[in-house]
């Protein structure tokens, strides 16, 4: 070296006078090397390339057969470590680690070679069969309205439905009128009430007539009584009948609603089914076939147990209309009967047979501690 390099104290290696290194020193030095050597590299396998203090590089550790030894040159292996793992997240560089492997990453991305799927692709799939699913669906509703395609139908089950769906029209219409016939009640009992206020007024301030205002108080009062009876009944009617058509029925056309869908998934896939049957069979498809096959019969599962859900349906329907029906037509005939007979006594018990209560006008329910 053309220029000394300043040297210390603790830098000197001590020699033999025959410009050989102490047999002592030498076993220290190598000792020490090996342990800052990283696992897997032996000493024989490295050289050291070393440079003045002054320099602006520092020293390298390459692998490499170590000068005047004879063992062969071996391949180094160098297991990774927790320092490097440090310094290439601090980098920002990604890390890629087998799932049997014990090395972790503090900071920084990690991708693992045996990762789930992502979400996003697994909505990605869900979007595209729903689409697929509509189109063919879409199209095979489109083909029914043309005339150009078949479709399913039960003949049994076909005419339990539109049996239902006219009887659902009837009893709204049923339901309509018998609404319309409890207001135009109420306002007849509100305007009787005050016509016997009114004649139980004139009764107190007409000595002369007394007597007749006073029968004509007494009756406006009883007919806005046994009216307030007869609206109680009309009303209840009303609510048992509002509840059948608009859940039970509703209910049912529901499930009805649902069984129509999925005939429609049934009659797109066994369509498509038939038309690759009618093509060619290659290697190509083949595996469409097979995969059409196993969606067909998939819809046809949910279509068969849509039909056997309808038709339980409708028979436990028809049972619960006609009893309900049955009781509530019961109660609507006596009462209007028992209230246009002035049957006072008639109408009263009619109600305490359907456990009718009838709701004073102006007294507000009793709190809970009445009741106790």
């Amino acid at each position: 070296m053309a220029q000394e390099s300043p040297k210390n104290s603790a830098a000197e290696i001590p020699v033999t006078s025959n410009g050989q290194l102490e047999d002592s020193h030498e076993h220290n030095f190598n000792r020490d090397l090996k342990r800052s050597l990283p696992v897997g590299l032996g000493l024989s396998e490295t050289k050291i390339t070393s440079h003045g203090f002054d320099g602006t590089k520092e020293g390298v550790v390459e692998a490499g057969p170590f000068p005047g030894s004879s063992a062969s040159p071996k391949s180094s292996v160098i297991s990774p470590s927790n320092a490097a793992a440090s310094r290439l997240a601090g980098q920002g560089c990604d890390l890629i680690i087998p799932t049997g492997g014990r090395t972790q990453q503090k900071s920084g991305p990690v991708v693992l070679a045996d990762e789930v799927k992502n979400p996003a692709m697994e909505k990605l799939e869900l979007v595209r069969k729903w689409s697929l699913n509509t189109y063919k669906c879409t199209r095979q509703i489109i083909s029914e309205k043309l005339g150009r395609g078949s479709r399913t139908v039960d003949l049994e089950l076909e005419a339990q439905i539109d049996i239902l769906r006219d009887n659902k029209k009837k009893y709204e219409n049923i339901l309509k009128l018998a609404q319309t016939l409890s207001t135009q009640l109420f306002q007849m009992v509100h305007t009787q009430r005050q016509l016997g206020d009114a004649f139980a007024d004139l009764s107190l301030k007409s000595l002369e007539l007394h007597e007749e205002f006073g029968y004509n108080a007494d009756t406006q009062k009883l007919l806005a009584k046994n009216g307030e009876t007869l609206l109680g009944a009309i009303n209840f009617f009303i609510a048992s009948v509002n509840t059948l058509v608009n859940k039970t029925i509703e209910d049912t056309l529901s499930t009805v609603k649902q069984y129509e869908s999925a005939r429609i998934e049934y009659d797109a896939y066994r369509t498509d089914l038939e038309e690759l049957n009618l093509g060619p069979r290659d290697a190509n498809t083949l595996p469409k076939i097979e995969q059409s096959q196993q969606l067909f019969q998939v819809h046809k599962e949910k279509y068969d147990k849509m039909r056997n859900d309808v038709s339980i349906k409708l028979k436990f329907l028809e049972e619960n209309k006609v009893k309900v029906l049955h009781n509530q037509l019961v109660l609507f005939h006596n009462a209007i009967a028992a209230y246009f007979a002035g049957n006072q006594k008639q109408l009263e018990q009619t109600l305490k047979q359907f456990h009718i209560k009838l709701k004073t006008p102006g007294v507000d329910a009793p709190s809970w501690l009445e009741e106790q």
